[in-house]
């Protein structure tokens, strides 16, 4: 009896923490409201979500990184953005976190291009010069 009563309680709670999870992510995608959350620090700079740095930081370098691989092997996106390697993950996150609250039209939509504007407006690429030579 004791069996069934803990397979049933499982069962109850497996039906209700879902939903509240799925209406914040679903679908193997961030939304932009979610990894703001994420993001998110307190008037004193602590998270205000528990260990959310980390998933926040690693989807902000997983950005940087698929953009540095595009430049590379000169694809370069339309929206460039060139973040110096020495730039801590901290201050991208600030970054991010700052232009998420500050535009909340990207909330309900998919994080990666929220992510490229904010960096872009952060660390614009130089323009490049044309270096040929008329003949």
């Amino acid at each position: 009896m004791l069996k069934v009563l803990a397979v049933l309680i499982v069962c109850l709670a497996g039906v209700v923490h879902p939903v509240q999870a799925q209406q914040r992510q679903t679908g193997g995608f961030f939304s932009t409201a979610y990894l703001a959350a994420l993001c998110e620090s307190d008037a004193k700079g602590r998270e205000v979500v528990k260990n959310g740095h980390t998933a926040c930081q690693s989807y902000i370098s997983a950005v940087v990184d698929y953009q540095k691989l595009m430049q590379s092997m000169n694809v370069a996106p339309v929206i460039d953005f060139c973040v110096p390697n020495t730039v801590p993950m901290k201050k991208l996150q600030n970054i991010v976190w700052s232009y998420l609250r500050k535009n909340t039209q990207h909330a309900q939509f998919v994080a990666a291009p929220a992510v490229t504007l904010a960096l872009y407006e952060a660390y614009p690429c130089p323009k490049k010069t044309n270096t040929k030579k008329r003949r």
